[in-house]
């Protein structure tokens, strides 16, 4: 099993401004920063930028590996942001913790627009949750900037007509594409499986128990669980009761070959992450 799960890693680095991101050596873990009014678990937390560098500071503290901004609520029924108050919500911390951390920022952001202003800001990451499908510009701004993108899986409705995974894999093939014909470098591109996005419950579960098949096409793995509905639905709690499922479903990653695990609860996820890289990467003891 050991032998298999370390040959799943074997991925190139990824550059992120002067940082480099060595998959197969650990897990890296990214801390959610919304500062956003209605996001589903921290909504209006952080809107304020001295809370949101704050907030920020202290996930850098605690481990995090990357931060990422997001100016609009993913959660299904939020409304649409326009471009102009999403780039006033995350430009001034952007720019703020481009001069106060030393960890890569990552922009979440489906439009090219906010993606060009987030990375001439500071930033060193896109995080499409459209898979660079929604916006046709945003594959030319990652080219023109050369930097990492997470390209989501996401669809409208939960209907499937063939398998789910076979489906999924179709969808960020397509993106790949785009990706390289617009000049985009193969290790820049981070594919993430958009678990609560366009699936039921019950569907996220199978694409958690299937996750390892996205190895196949030859990119990093980010999985995004955090406090999600369907931990929610299976442990009857709310969103900031939802640490230990959320930790389950770092393990079952990390086991599967996620490389990056983007996570509200920093340290338990990270404590969690060791242990398991030790397993499954081998243990490298500190003395």
């Amino acid at each position: 099993m050991r032998n298999i799960l370390l040959n799943v890693h074997r991925k190139s680095p990824i550059k992120a401004g002067k940082h480099i991101l060595n998959l197969g050596e650990r897990t890296y873990i990214m801390g959610i920063l919304n500062v956003t009014p209605d996001s589903f678990s921290d909504g209006g937390d952080f809107v304020d930028v001295e809370a949101a560098v704050k907030h920020a500071k202290q996930m850098v503290a605690d481990g995090a590996d990357i931060i990422d901004i997001g100016g609009e609520s993913t959660r299904p029924g939020s409304a649409e942001v326009g471009e102009e108050d999403e780039i006033k919500r995350v430009i001034p911390v952007i720019e703020r913790l481009a001069k106060e951390i030393d960890v890569p920022i990552s922009i979440d952001t489906y439009k090219a627009s906010v993606a060009e202003k987030a990375i001439q800001a500071g930033a060193h990451i896109i995080n499409d949750i459209w898979g660079m499908q929604k916006d046709p510009e945003m594959a030319q701004i990652a080219a023109k900037y050369q930097v990492p993108v997470v390209i989501m899986h996401n669809q409208l409705g939960t209907e499937y007509s063939r398998d789910i995974m076979e489906e999924m894999c179709i969808f960020l093939r397509h993106s790949i594409d785009l990706g390289l014909q617009a000049g985009m470098k193969l290790e820049n591109m981070i594919l993430d499986p958009g678990i609560g996005f366009g699936k039921t419950a019950e569907q996220n579960v199978v694409v958690m128990a299937r996750l390892g098949e996205l190895n196949d096409l030859g990119c990093a793995i980010l999985l995004g669980t955090s406090r999600k509905s369907f931990i929610g639905k299976i442990l009857d709690l709310v969103p900031k009761e939802r640490v230990e499922g959320t930790i389950a479903t770092t393990v079952m990653g990390i086991i599967q070959g996620a490389d990056i695990v983007r996570v509200h609860d920093v340290i338990e996820n990270l404590r969690a992450a060791k242990v398991t890289d030790a397993a499954v990467r081998g243990w490298k003891s500190n003395g």
